[in-house]
């Protein structure tokens, strides 16, 4: 078996052919500006690890960083959810040399196309050409990037659940991807995972996914375990993100600590 040093680099053209073509993927979600944890969870096997610009605790030098460190990996590409759904936040996370975006608050399918636009050069899109980075690793030729990366757009509102159908049908568009904990206070969730809402939740991830294969589109989530991870792709989801650094972090912390002290966990 060869080492990660000797084994070909993911591109991003391979992923968003897999992904965009509804083969299935399992990734890994970062919060933390660690580049040297991200570069240890890259080599794992994961297919991705995201980096979270919108709610995570990096700024763009560790965006940078961890986007370097998973290529460091040499196993996984990685993604950025992005910080909002303008081409300043799309362009820098592609120009950093994000394999794909994943855009978040995505209401409509007018949403939808200006993020597909944002994410690609002209004459399809508007994105600024400046792959400072990302010319290393994708291509600088605008059409071959326009290919190569992919375009997700979250679906996590009242009014993103109501258009899901329209946002899939946009072109360009590589897939779409739900925010479990927003989209459970969409349906009338007084929090994230709220019991009392369990069917509605359901109900609405069913639409969400059959929206997408009838669009022919991606159609992921993020899961709090592996565990879920492989219920939500048996469900028909194509791709699924696992939990996070920040979480398994202090969930492993938590356990030594009981078991060394022999409290219950």
């Amino acid at each position: 078996m060869s080492s990660p040093e000797q084994q070909p680099l993911p591109t991003a053209q391979d992923f968003t052919r897999r992904v965009g073509g509804r083969e299935r993927a399992v990734g890994y979600w970062v919060v933390l500006d660690a580049p040297v944890a991200t570069e240890r969870i890259a080599r794992l096997g994961y297919d991705y690890v995201c980096l979270d610009a919108q709610h995570g605790l990096l700024g763009y030098s560790g965006l940078l960083a961890g986007l370097m460190a998973i290529d460091a990996g040499r196993s996984c590409v990685g993604l950025v959810r992005v910080g909002a759904n303008d081409p300043f936040h799309i362009g820098q996370a592609l120009d950093a040399g994000a394999a794909g975006v994943i855009v978040p608050l995505v209401n409509t399918a007018d949403d939808a196309r200006r993020a597909v636009a944002a994410a690609t050069y002209p004459p399809t899109g508007i994105r600024s050409y400046g792959p400072m980075r990302s010319g290393l690793r994708i291509g600088p030729v605008p059409a071959e990037a326009n290919a190569a990366v992919s375009c997700l757009a979250m679906i996590e509102t009242p009014e993103g659940l109501a258009n899901v159908e329209e946002i899939c049908a946009v072109p360009g568009l590589t897939g779409i991807y739900v925010g479990p904990s927003d989209l459970c206070l969409a349906v009338g969730g007084a929090f994230p995972g709220d019991p009392a809402v369990a069917d509605e939740f359901e109900a609405a991830l069913q639409r969400i996914s059959a929206a997408a294969e009838a669009a022919g589109v991606a159609a992921g989530i993020h899961t709090p375990s592996g565990s879920d991870a492989a219920r939500r792709l048996d469900q028909g989801y194509t791709f699924a993100t696992v939990s996070s650094d920040l979480v398994h972090l202090e969930r492993a912390a938590a356990e030594h600590l009981a078991a060394a002290t022999g409290a219950a966990t």
